[in-house]
């Protein structure tokens, strides 16, 4: 079956559910098929929730969704689309990913959701194959499965197999997804039920930052952050950054001042110390790599100022999220 093949036939979609999952991920993918289909005056989407042990998932908003079935050897269906974020590498094991591995071939497609890239590749379905997962595990990812053409892109799809980068990219995909087979009109009224007038394309990159309205109301101090997040293992100076935005080194200070309230050097520092800080919570890299990824000079420096920023030192802040997980 080709998922994008313009018909009028219902798609059954399985989305499989995982503990510490995102209410926006899962809502970005339910919400625009009970829209479609409210809209359509039909069912073009036929779904049922799945975990993998039959038993409510907590998301990370502390909701609980009751799953519609247990999944086993015998789920079968059009799509089975895994959705996952926090702690993926806990809630399936091996015995899980053998499963998934096993039910992929009981669907027409298989997509991944934010995390549930991870989940994916762990399960083999991702080798020799494009795809993308969140912003933020994207180097960590392309570390683990040197074997995947790992993209930056906000959805990627390849022959069977698509994957999302999280909550946004996926809302993108689904409104491509009922563009593909029920028409453009169906799109853009589904769009307009949510009041989403976001124009993205697949191979739009993700942005480290989301500054739609800063774009707007200041380009220039947008335009300087992009230059920030593309520079943040090996940091550049004010004066570099002011002048690939092509404006005077006083004009940006005083725009990010007038914008945000602090200076160029102030935000970038700040922007570096939370991508460390993702690093530290999400990942096991040691201190000392994640130091040298986000361009501080040495780990004392970096856990001096990772200190004075979050009142904790980094390996504080690393048990302190073991420990809530």
């Amino acid at each position: 079956m080709n998922l994008f093949r313009p018909t009028d036939e219902k798609l059954r979609i399985t989305l499989l559910v995982l503990p510490d999952s995102s209410m926006m991920s899962l809502a970005s993918a339910l919400d625009t098929m009970r829209a479609a289909n409210r809209i359509a005056g039909r069912d073009l989407f036929d779904w049922q929730i799945a975990t993998l042990n039959g038993k409510t998932a907590r998301l990370t908003c502390d909701l609980l969704i009751e799953p519609d079935i247990l999944l086993d050897a015998d789920s079968g269906g059009d799509v089975l689309i895994v959705i996952a974020s926090f702690n993926q590498q806990y809630h399936a094991g091996p015995a899980h990913l053998r499963l998934i591995k096993r039910v992929a071939r009981n669907f027409s497609a298989v997509g991944g959701i934010e995390a549930g890239s991870w989940i994916l590749a762990r399960a083999g379905l991702l080798q020799n194959k494009s795809a993308t997962t969140h912003w933020e595990d994207l180097e960590e990812f392309g570390t683990h499965f040197p074997g995947i053409d790992l993209k930056s892109d906000r959805f990627v799809i390849d022959g069977k197999v698509f994957t999302t980068g999280g909550a946004s990219p996926t809302f993108d995909f689904m409104l491509y997804l009922i563009r593909m087979r029920y028409g453009y009109p169906l799109a853009i009224e589904v769009s307009s039920a949510f009041i989403y007038d976001g124009v993205h394309s697949a191979t739009d990159t993700q942005p480290l930052v989301s500054l739609g309205m800063l774009e707007n109301s200041e380009p220039r101090v947008a335009a300087a952050i992009h230059v920030m997040e593309q520079h943040i293992d090996e940091p550049v100076a004010v004066v570099q950054i002011a002048r690939q935005v092509k404006i005077s080194v006083r004009m940006l200070e005083y725009l990010f001042r007038r914008t945000l309230d602090m200076s160029p050097a102030a935000y970038y520092r700040r922007l570096r110390l939370q991508t460390a800080r993702r690093m530290v919570v999400d990942t096991r890299l040691r201190l000392q790599e994640i130091a040298i990824r986000t361009g501080f000079n040495s780990l004392s420096s970096f856990s001096r100022l990772f200190k004075n920023y979050y009142q904790q030192s980094p390996g504080e802040c690393r048990k302190q999220a073991q420990t809530i997980g």
